[in-house]
């Protein structure tokens, strides 16, 4: 006769058993599900800036706004991901940040240049535009050639910095780590003018009576989303899913909403319109 004692560590054993196997089909289906190599499955934390109007800017509420953060809240949707929490940092901070697992991505428009893609991978482009010499009235600065020893202000690791490096040789470069910092010397007369966005420019121009002295096209480093190497479907399903807002009209609407009377880039429009 089979003994009470016995069937109860029969049933342990089994029970046990059973709750190994279910824990580690749990971990396996966790790993299964998180194709994209997020830090958290079903959540992207993502780095960005609260300073870069139309782009990416906080409200008066603290929450973060703009073009760039609109149109990457859309193809997160369509990707399957809807919790989506921007995080302001400073331009330079920000692949450094995604390079090492902080973020999942850098989301702010970030030109896609050979330097960059050295340190993350890139989505495929989404957006590209001006780049624009702002300045006071009195500063003297007229155009392009009147920049030779003047004080030019630029944000670290941007585009406008590299251009600057190349092309202004004998203008004085002066780095701000964000754009507000920059307008605040230029106002106050420690700069003579400052490089940035066309876009963010627009914006500044109206606020404090500045004046446009150059915009300078740049359409050879589109911005793309910046996301850590090594995640091929993470970033297949980011390019399917802008190519996918582009085609349906998402990225248009998007665009006449943040940058009303700017140029349209056509290879961004439905079939190319």
């Amino acid at each position: 006769m089979t003994s009470h004692k016995y069937f109860t560590n029969l049933t342990k054993a089994l029970f046990g058993t059973a709750v190994l196997f279910s824990a580690s089909f749990s971990a396996q289906a966790a790993s299964d599900s998180n194709t994209y190599g997020l830090i958290e499955p079903g959540h992207l934390r993502v780095a960005s800036l609260g300073d870069a109007k139309p782009y990416t800017f906080t409200d008066k509420n603290g929450n973060f706004t703009g073009f760039d953060v609109e149109f990457f809240k859309n193809v997160a949707h369509r990707i399957g991901i809807d919790k989506v929490d921007f995080v302001g940092q400073d331009f330079s901070a920000i692949l450094p940040a995604v390079a090492n697992g902080q973020y999942d991505a850098g989301v702010a428009a970030i030109g896609i240049t050979p330097a960059r893609e050295k340190t993350v991978d890139f989505s495929t482009g989404y957006l590209a535009g001006y780049l624009t010499v702002l300045t006071r009235s009195d500063s003297g600065v007229k155009n392009i050639d009147t920049l030779a020893h003047k004080r030019l202000g630029v944000i670290q690791g941007t585009l406008q910095e590299s251009y600057a490096l190349q092309h202004f040789k004998q203008t004085d470069l002066v780095r701000f780590p964000d754009n507000n910092a920059a307008v605040s010397a230029l106002n106050n007369g420690t700069l003579d003018a400052m490089f940035l966005d066309y876009e963010a420019a627009k914006d500044y121009t109206t606020r404090f009576k500045l004046v446009t002295a150059a915009d300078i096209p740049s359409f050879d480093a589109p911005a793309g989303v910046a996301i850590a190497k090594g995640k091929p479907a993470f970033k297949a399903a980011l390019d399917k899913a802008i190519k996918d807002a582009m085609q349906d009209g998402t990225w248009k609407q998007l665009y006449e909403k943040w940058f009303p009377g700017s140029p349209m880039p056509k290879q961004y429009l439905p079939n190319g319109q």
